[in-house]
């Protein structure tokens, strides 16, 4: 494994970093405490489509994609410079659904005409989406899902309610699993959909955090007529559709990276702060804990070339394993670097939206976040299944 950088790679690593260093200046206070922050308060949301337009005119957000797409083909090694850099400097304007998620979908599985009419808008940043999959009986288990869509002429009409929808109060579009054959079990029966959040019949209602704030929201559908036009992949075969991936970066980097950052400030903090007179850097268990830490990134960091370097000698399929892994790690690496800094910072983790409040007070909200990030996109249990099948060639059950 070589872990050195072309001189060409490490020139458009400056361009990145440069990039985000001077646009990351005007970001509202809140950015970077939470997910909630960005899709809850609107000067986060306005902040963050006003660089997703900026990263959009330097073509940055489809540079992984094909060229006759408007991308630059950009290589994986790319990709994993631009969310080490975007990672580090707690970037805005990529949206994570949709270019994250549904582009690769879409480049594997979409006909002509859905490439034609979908990834121009979301490469121009003008379109933003949200994931209509978790229903309040199938989370981790969505293969049981029960929400329905029928044939009727060009269309096809749902039924059915959503849950846990990130962001869907701000998507202009939505992707969307639902049964088309009922007498199908499981995951043989589901069919992929695209669908506009402006479509009559669907309501969007908030569910509030404890703290009032506003990230995930429950989508009802009723009698939603979605063209036919708007499957992507054929019918009863959306669950193959769903799991699709293109040649896109998961090396879970950009979560490091952004532990990296954090690590560094809290050093600073630890460094400039007394208790009884004498700088916490001084305290040995504190030294213990930060030096921890910093092994722990340094290790996941290069995990994450790991994944990077199986991807490109050996492609997702196999590389599928170590990414399952990378999010392993890296997820539950920020509950304890949280649980961590929280312990060193002391009862002052708890103060938020005050000037007395360490590290602009962000530890409040992520104290209470980190536990999520293990069950989003597939639970810590699941990934370990992955492993256990992909990586192991386990059987599935005794």
């Amino acid at each position: 494994m070589d872990f050195r950088f072309t001189p060409q790679e490490e020139a458009l690593r400056k361009k990145f970093n440069d990039f985000f260093q001077a646009e990351m200046k005007y970001a509202p206070l809140e950015w970077g405490t939470s997910m909630e922050a960005i899709f809850g308060l609107d000067a986060c949301w306005e902040f963050h489509r006003k660089l997703a337009t900026k990263l959009a005119a330097k073509g940055w957000l489809s540079r992984p994609w094909p060229k006759e797409y408007g991308g630059e083909d950009a290589s994986l090694v790319e990709q994993f410079i631009f969310s080490d850099v975007m990672g580090y400097n707690r970037g805005a304007g990529v949206d994570h659904w949709g270019i994250m998620l549904l582009v690769p979908t879409l480049l594997v599985g979409a006909n002509e005409e859905q490439k034609r009419e979908h990834l121009p808008p979301i490469a121009r940043a003008e379109r933003f989406w949200t994931q209509l999959w978790s229903e309040p009986g199938s989370g981790s288990d969505l293969a049981s899902l029960t929400t329905r869509a029928v044939r009727d002429g060009d269309d096809y009409v749902v039924n059915g309610q959503k849950i846990w929808s990130s962001g869907a109060h701000r998507a202009d579009w939505g992707f969307l699993l639902a049964r088309t054959n009922p007498q199908e079990k499981r995951s043989r029966g589901l069919s992929f959909f695209l669908v506009d959040m402006k479509t009559p019949g669907i309501t969007i209602k908030p569910i509030l955090s404890l703290d009032g704030s506003h990230l995930f929201n429950e989508v009802f559908l009723d009698d939603v007529r979605v063209p036919a036009r708007n499957m992507v992949g054929e019918e009863n075969q959306g669950w193959i559709a769903s799991q699709m991936t293109a040649n896109f970066e998961r090396s879970m980097i950009a979560l490091f990276a952004y532990l990296k950052r954090e690590l560094e400030e809290l050093v600073e903090f630890c460094r400039e702060t007394k208790r009884d007179g004498k700088a916490i850097s001084g305290n040995a268990l504190v030294r213990q804990r930060l030096s921890q830490m910093a092994i722990e990134i340094d290790i996941g960091r290069t995990f994450s070339y790991s994944v990077l370097w199986n991807q490109i000698k050996g492609g997702l399929v196999m590389a599928a394993p170590l990414a399952a892994g990378a999010k392993i790690l890296a997820t539950e690496m920020v509950q304890r670097f949280t649980f961590s800094a929280c312990q060193i910072i002391g009862l002052h983790a708890q103060v938020k939206e005050s000037r007395w409040a360490p590290l602009k007070g962000r530890y409040e909200k992520e104290y209470q976040q980190c536990l999520g990030l293990s069950m989003a996109g597939g639970t810590s249990e699941i990934m370990r299944n992955l492993i256990c099948a992909m990586g192991l060639g386990l059987p599935r059950s005794w």
